[in-house]
């Protein structure tokens, strides 16, 4: 038996590396703007928060003139609908994970602050056809994480009650969004952050590989 009936995943630094295409991508609208760029690593303090908030965390003390965000963002947009599937792929044993828990029956869905249009472009193009129940990106209407409404929106489509879900994501905003939502979370520790940045964020599980988490799901333990 399950212990949960649906897993809600982060994608960036969740399910698929992402960081060098967004890295690229952004370092590319900064140059073209006349601005500095920024190591590949720097990115991992960067992203996961939208890509509004990329962009004006990489503009670091000229992210106040909302004007040269904005040219930006408007940049990047254009680089990244380009680039957007360069690099990025996704991290090994996801696919024999998300295959696992589908056999047995688990919702399995999408949330990211990454643009709407971007995250269906990404799952599209990187997983098999119906692996995902919904995917779910940035989306005017919707506040991005941690607030929890679009969690919980999620949880209402599928009829699914709060503590039968499972929250994963690799950051401190994932962890914070399980809580405000009231579900479970685990911690991918492969990801962009790390395990101590989960461990502060009050993550009682974190997965060391893929296969962590559909042993949490597939147990009461």
């Amino acid at each position: 038996m399950n212990k949960y009936d649906i897993c809600v995943f982060d994608l960036d630094g969740t399910l698929i590396d992402s960081l060098a295409d967004l890295a690229d991508s952004c370092n590319e609208a900064l140059s073209v703007n006349g601005m500095p760029v920024h190591d590949t690593d720097r990115y991992k303090t960067f992203v996961g928060s939208g890509i509004k908030n990329l962009i004006k965390r990489s503009l670091l003390d000229k992210a106040c003139d909302d004007v040269l965000v904005q040219k930006v963002y408007d940049s990047f947009n254009d680089i990244y609908h380009r680039n957007c599937l360069v690099k990025t792929k996704p991290y090994l044993g996801i696919n024999e994970m998300l295959l696992n828990l589908k056999n047995r029956g688990v919702k399995l869905c999408v949330l990211s602050n990454k643009a709407d249009e971007f995250s269906k472009m990404i799952t599209n193009s990187l997983f098999d056809n119906g692996t995902f129940d919904l995917v779910w990106g940035k989306k005017a209407e919707f506040p991005i994480k941690p607030d929890p409404t679009a969690l919980l929106e999620i949880l209402t489509q599928f009829g699914v009650d709060r503590d039968r879900c499972l929250y994963i994501g690799d950051s401190d905003v994932d962890c914070i969004t399980a809580k405000n939502a009231q579900v479970d979370f685990c911690g991918a520790e492969w990801g962009f952050r790390g395990r101590q940045e989960l461990i502060s964020a009050g993550a009682k599980l974190i997965a060391q590989t893929p296969d962590d988490i559909v042993r949490a799901v597939l147990t009461d333990e």
